[in-house]
């Protein structure tokens, strides 16, 4: 087992684990770490706690203090230039007419990168904007072209459902999502209802998916035909997370409802179609 705290640095971005040496970490507390871009400045997300070595990727970097009140202001002086540079790279990009849009600027913590996030449809040469940066700044730029899911990230925004868009809010990672869980949803497949305001397939439609790959599997397919007390029926209605099921009995002229529970006891379907 090996000690370790988690310690994020964007909002919403990954966890990634440090050594915390001789110090009892608080959540929500912050840190300077060393990290592979350099000197970092970091929020604690989760605690002093002991891990599997297996579950950490060693060796890990120590924390280098915990952060004072003079850390915090470079983050917001990082933060001012930050915004100017980003004001005067949209120039710089206008002048050399590159097709490519700016989204974010960011300093690391100890001033010896900008890291400049943009987006754009192709490739882009952008290697006499690095060396107009790079005369204007006197420090290394690094351009990184981002996708548009990422964008939506850094941006943020309200989603259509009315809540501020989880990627930007607390998704670490982006998980595939695949029309394949819009229809085993029985959603709308137009583009317009099942996508975010990124474009791509609402992340949503990953965070149920697993209830109703189950319930499909438990659950008859609609159209199949089964045999009740009441006579044989098809299958006409599912409601899969409430697991009830609609069957249309032609003799009766009348669609009955069936809990999943009720057609196990009932010997309609066979316990072991739940398995």
């Amino acid at each position: 087992m090996i000690e370790v705290i988690g310690v994020r640095f964007k909002k919403a971005g990954k966890i990634y684990y440090f050594d915390p040496g001789n110090n009892e970490m608080e959540t929500d507390s912050y840190v300077v770490v060393e990290t592979v871009r350099g000197i970092e400045f970091g929020k604690v997300v989760i605690t002093n706690r002991q891990v599997d070595e297996e579950d950490v990727v060693l060796p890990l970097k120590k924390v280098i203090r915990v952060a004072d009140e003079e850390d915090k202001r470079t983050v917001m002086e990082n933060q001012e230039l930050a915004d100017k540079a980003m004001e005067t790279c949209s120039e710089k990009i206008k002048e050399h007419e590159l097709d490519m849009n700016l989204v974010e600027v960011e300093y690391t913590f100890d001033r010896n990168k900008i890291i400049f996030y943009f987006t754009a449809d192709g490739r882009v040469d952008f290697r006499n904007l690095v060396k107009d940066l790079a005369a204007e700044f006197k420090t290394r730029i690094e351009l990184r072209q981002i996708g548009v899911r990422d964008e939506a990230k850094m941006l943020g925004g309200i989603g259509p459902c009315g809540r501020l868009l989880c990627c930007s809010t607390f998704l670490g990672d982006f998980e595939p999502v695949s029309i394949k869980m819009a229809k085993d949803q029985n959603l709308s497949l137009n583009p317009a209802k099942i996508s975010g305001l990124c474009g791509r397939l609402m992340c949503c439609l990953k965070y149920e998916n697993d209830d109703y790959e189950t319930a499909k599997r438990e659950l008859p397919d609609m159209g199949e035909t089964v045999t009740t007390p009441y006579g044989t029926g098809k299958v006409v209605g599912l409601n899969i997370l409430e697991r009830v099921i609609h069957i249309e009995i032609p003799e009766k002229e009348r669609v009955i409802e069936y809990t999943l529970d009720e057609m196990i006891n009932e010997g309609i379907i066979a316990a072991q179609a739940t398995e």
